[in-house]
């Protein structure tokens, strides 16, 4: 008997543990901005020079938008888009290269697949070496 209120114990505590996250994930997930916008993507290639895109576009997601626009090439996967070229870039594996995104120049923790965009937000895709 004692066993069994153990087990429901920890089973409440752990349904209650997933409702919080649950319910703090949806208050701080990212927002969309729906209808029109403008975004600006700035593409830092491995030799340093700079190419800057504007878009007008109607789509949630920064990853709709480069993939429209023939911007990136990549890989999905259980986690999305992983980005493998960029304006005809391709990272190398074997230099350790990725595409890092930033956005107005701080990363950004979401994949590209799921980074909402805004009017007037600007990003940077930039060649990196880890």
């Amino acid at each position: 008997m004692k066993g069994n209120k153990k087990t429901g114990f920890a089973l409440a505590a752990l349904v209650v543990a997933a409702a919080l996250m649950l319910g703090l994930w949806y208050v701080t997930r990212p927002q969309v901005q729906e209808g029109d916008k403008t975004i600006v993507v700035q593409v830092v290639h491995g030799d340093a020079s700079q190419k800057e895109f504007t878009y007008r576009t109607g789509a949630a997601y920064l990853g709709e938008v480069l993939l429209a626009e023939r911007l990136v090439e990549g890989e999905q996967s259980a986690y999305g888009l992983f980005i493998t070229a960029v304006d005809g870039e391709t990272a190398q594996d074997s230099l350790r290269q990725w595409w890092c995104i930033t956005k107005d120049g701080q990363r950004v923790d979401t994949g590209v697949d799921a980074t909402p965009i805004a009017d007037g937000d600007c990003f940077e895709l930039t060649m990196s070496t880890y």
